[in-house]
């Protein structure tokens, strides 16, 4: 019988070896091929051809010893993190209700979060330009309710706006996250903790807000990484203030047509998230065991 059982075992384990070969292979040949040719042409002189011809380090120098991308990378990594915090800290009172007081509704509030994505982001960006614009429904309801008499050129092109229309496009990125690890708590925890006294803020401070850490850390890193090179949401309602490294990328590749400058920048980036993140996985880690 025990023979029996291993040998459905490892059928079993074989079939999805099986199914899942193909996918895995794609997927890893493309990501290996594209981070593959970027490498390469970080390290190509611009003559104009496509791959370059003969090999330089001049591009990472000029990259790093240039202060306009410096301060630009810098600008991004501030406004990336501004995103994050403001997604995390929105997304975990939703998260909270759909963990603990959804109930029979969580499904369809689930399904609301979820509604977006059937959208074009880039629709959603310009939702929020027609929001923010200087004849838009923000402006229209401020001179509506008397709180101005023209409208405001403060909301639009300016990093605020960048802000607001990245966390409302990665709020779902951050709600499920930890709306997954509120859910794993067991609510004996919480009965305990109002057992022994605790009040409600102090039972999340010190009860659920750790247990619930790691989820908050993943939909911190779900929403920062890509955040930093976003290119599309500045050029469209931030304006020349709020630049980002993303913007400075494209644009080697696209008007400047210098391939490989614009692979150094980006090799560059990727080396800085995954310093980040090397160190917020690290710092989870080291949380977990202290606990």
């Amino acid at each position: 019988m025990a023979s029996f059982k291993t040998d459905i075992d490892a059928a079993s384990l074989r079939f999805r070896f099986f199914m899942m070969t193909p996918g895995v292979l794609v997927a890893c040949g493309l990501i290996v091929f594209a981070l593959g040719l970027l490498l390469f042409l970080a390290f190509r002189v611009n003559d104009g051809s496509l791959l370059g011809a003969g090999a330089t380090f001049d591009n990472f120098v000029n990259a790093v010893s240039d202060p306009l991308y410096a301060m630009v990378a810098l600008r991004s990594l501030v406004i990336a993190a501004l995103v994050t915090l403001a997604t995390v800290v929105t997304a975990y009172p939703v998260a909270w209700y759909l963990a603990f007081h959804a109930g029979s509704n969580r499904s369809v509030i689930l399904f609301l979060l979820t509604l977006p994505f059937w959208t074009s982001y880039l629709l959603r960006v310009f939702a929020w330009k027609i929001v923010l614009a200087y004849n838009g429904v923000l402006n229209s309801a401020l001179m509506m309710t008397g709180l101005t008499t023209e409208p405001l050129t403060v909301f639009l092109n300016a990093p605020a706006a960048v802000i607001v229309t990245l966390a409302h496009a990665y709020a779902p990125f951050a709600i499920l996250p930890i709306y997954v690890a509120l859910e794993t708590i067991p609510p004996s925890l919480r009965e305990a903790a109002s057992d022994l006294g605790a009040r409600p803020f102090t039972a999340l401070r010190r009860v659920v807000l750790p247990l619930s850490m790691p989820g908050v850390l993943a939909a911190a890193l779900v929403v920062f990484v890509p955040t930093v090179g976003d290119y599309v949401t500045p050029a469209l309602v931030g304006g020349p203030a709020s630049t980002m490294i993303g913007s400075l990328i494209q644009s080697q590749f696209g008007k400047a047509n210098d391939w490989p400058f614009g692979a150094a920048l980006a090799v560059l980036v990727m080396l800085v998230i995954l310093a980040l993140v090397i160190i917020v996985r690290r710092a989870d880690r080291l949380y977990v065991g202290r606990k």
